[in-house]
């Protein structure tokens, strides 16, 4: 690594927030625009794409029961699919005189957060180093906010782009451990970043792809997967239901453990629970799954490391909250996606498990 600890620096510029005006704040994520105009150089790393968003497996009637929706603007155009996606390029950028502090970078008169501020030291938000004594000549940071507030984006981004960053210089990224799985992962996955919460990094690569699902990105992915499945090989099975329970934001399904239960019963399912079982327990489970069923949320990206194309996940939609994130990563990876919206119970969902069985006879196999 090109970690230098010879000398003190002195720098007050986290103090410039308190300044208003003069600090120009952006998530650490799709910022290509903004990094272009602050960078001494920026350099292609991949091309972008274009690919055909295949239709969903769904039964009739379901998408007339959303009420409701999270990071998808039309949800009848992304399950019927049949449009063209473009795929942005990959592209890095170099920075010079860069101060990391607090899951903040500063850069002129400009930050970029990398945390949502609850994952933040408050203390250290008003009280931020002004005495730095770790600098690196060549650092190359992965990490997003995005990646850092969701699991499944730290999983399909953050940890796809690593391998850019190692490519580049010294793999950088905060001390601030948002996920319980998190260290499991990245021994997995042969992450071995540097982490600190306050840093002067002499040059700096960022990257940006704009959310892009290109098909760098894909080979990225499907090496991680790679590597996953090399650790925890199976034979195939008919499934594994991942229990979300009350993780993450409040989706609450009143007959989630039912419906598992069900599954298990009838068609020889496993069970995991992401508040219960090690990182390598449920990947354990996940590997061999001809499907990965659960509610919508990240949680499901446990699963999706594991499932090889032609595999299939079922997500159950909570009716006031219907997201299609996780179909970008099937479309991707070529795995078919299959959904259920549930039916609302006050403030809570549930599921027909009539209407799972009747969707999973719709998959091929």
């Amino acid at each position: 690594m090109n970690i230098i600890q010879k000398k003190i620096r002195f720098s007050p510029i986290a103090y410039t927030r308190y300044l208003r005006g003069i600090k120009k704040s952006h998530g650490m994520f799709r910022e290509g625009e903004i990094l272009q105009s602050l960078s001494v150089k920026s350099w292609r790393i991949a091309p972008g794409n274009t690919t055909i968003s295949p239709k969903a497996f769904f039964l009739e009637g379901q998408l007339d029961r959303i009420t409701g929706t999270a990071y998808t603007d039309d949800p009848f155009k992304a399950m019927n699919g049949g449009f063209e996606v473009e795929h942005q390029e990959t592209r890095a950028y170099k920075l010079k005189d860069i101060w990391m502090i607090n899951g903040f970078i500063y850069k002129g008169l400009h930050n970029f957060r990398l945390h949502p501020t609850y994952q933040l030291s408050n203390k250290m938000n008003y009280f931020p180093h002004v005495l730095i004594d770790t600098e690196i000549d060549h650092a190359a940071l992965y990490s997003t906010s995005e990646g850092n507030q969701y699991f499944g984006l730290w999983l399909t981004d953050d940890c796809a782009n690593y391998a850019l960053a190692a490519a580049e210089g010294t793999p950088v990224t905060s001390n601030i451990i948002p996920y319980s799985h998190m260290a499991e992962y990245e021994s997995f996955l042969e992450m071995n970043p540097f982490r600190t919460n306050a840093a002067y990094l002499k040059n700096a690569i960022l990257f940006d792809d704009n959310w892009g699902n290109n098909e760098s990105k894909h080979l990225r992915f499907a090496a991680n997967r790679a590597k996953l499945l090399a650790r925890f090989p199976a034979n195939s099975h008919p499934g594994v239901f991942i229990l979300r329970r009350n993780s993450g934001i409040s989706r609450v399904m009143l007959n989630e453990i039912e419906i598992a239960e069900k599954l298990r019963e009838k068609y020889g399912f496993k069970i995991v629970d992401v508040t219960q079982n090690m990182a390598s327990e449920i990947l354990l489970a996940c590997s061999g799954a001809k499907v990965l069923i659960g509610i919508e949320g990240s949680h499901l990206f446990h699963g999706l490391m594991m499932l090889e194309p032609g595999s299939s996940v079922l997500v159950l939609q909570p009716p006031t909250r219907f997201s299609a994130v996780i179909k970008n990563t099937t479309d991707m990876e070529n795995i078919n996606y299959s959904f259920v919206v549930g039916i609302q119970k006050e403030e809570n969902f549930s599921i027909d498990f009539e209407e799972v069985e009747r969707t999973l006879e719709l998959l091929p196999f």
